[in-house]
């Protein structure tokens, strides 16, 4: 009885030992911070616009959902039936840069995505469906480390996706900006004021480098105006923006305001 209540005792203190090393953050690891690939694909006409929507729904998420990755974004510009190039954006959250890495032989190997996606990827080169294709890939910022499916009402046909780009004079600038959004809380003032972010990430490779993207949501254009108001306002984000360790931390800044295609997932 005794030999028991000793090895009890020692149990309950290699517990209690792992519990304080847990709390004072030696044993538990952060949460994985995903992988984001932002596809642009840049289009002449309506009908390589549809092209590309079929290959898409009928084949390549699908797949991407047969991997486990199941919050694909699928987004097109406000106005893009008048743009003299037509885009779609298409939001990959990755579980790992391995994962992204072998998607292509993932995607060789996939016997119903080379037979639904047929059409498109057998495309002769003097008909293609695109004219060219860029890629961006982010690592999520560690204050949200995921993609995130934000909470809409209303006709999907009204949502607005907003996509920014922020561009800093040098890395170290950069650093400062995804500080802002970490350390300096910009994130919870978002979050605060309900702007349904999908993402925040900084960019490890792009033409536009050093930079960050991240993405906010709104039911209609009406309230993606009212939270940028409200933003503006704050006097939390005012304080923010006085700090001097975080001045002249964006030179450029471009926004697209997009909304979803009825078969994207977010």
């Amino acid at each position: 009885m005794a030999k028991i209540f000793s090895l009890t005792a020692k149990m309950i203190l290699i517990l209690i030992a792992l519990f304080l090393q847990g709390s004072a953050g030696f044993s538990t690891p952060p949460p994985s911070r995903t992988i984001i690939q932002i596809r642009i694909y840049q289009l002449k006409s309506k009908e390589q616009e549809e092209r590309v929507d079929k290959f898409l729904q009928s084949a390549f998420i699908p797949v991407l959902h047969r991997m486990g990755i199941n919050q694909v974004g699928v987004f097109k510009p406000i106005g893009n039936d008048t743009a003299a190039t037509r885009r779609i954006y298409v939001l990959i959250p990755f579980q790992s840069l391995d994962q992204w890495l072998h998607l292509p032989e993932t995607l060789s190997k996939d016997a119903s995505f080379n037979n639904d996606g047929k059409e498109y990827l057998e495309s002769p080169h003097n008909d293609p469906p695109f004219s060219r294709q860029e890629s961006i890939i982010l690592r999520a910022f560690p204050d949200m480390p995921n993609v995130q499916k934000p909470t809409l009402s209303g006709p999907w046909q009204d949502r607005i996706y907003e996509l920014r780009s922020y561009e800093s004079a040098t890395e170290r600038k950069l650093e400062s900006k995804v500080r802002m959004f970490n350390e300096g809380d910009e994130i919870s003032i978002f979050k605060r004021l309900n702007f349904n972010a999908v993402f925040y990430g900084e960019v490890m490779s792009g033409s536009r480098m050093p930079n960050l993207m991240y993405m906010t949501s709104f039911d209609n254009m009406a309230a993606h105006d009212q939270h940028w108001k409200s933003f503006g306002d704050d006097p939390t984000w005012k304080k923010l923006l006085s700090m001097p360790e975080y001045q002249n931390n964006v030179s450029h800044a471009d926004i697209w305001l997009l909304h979803p295609t009825s078969y994207s997932d977010l």
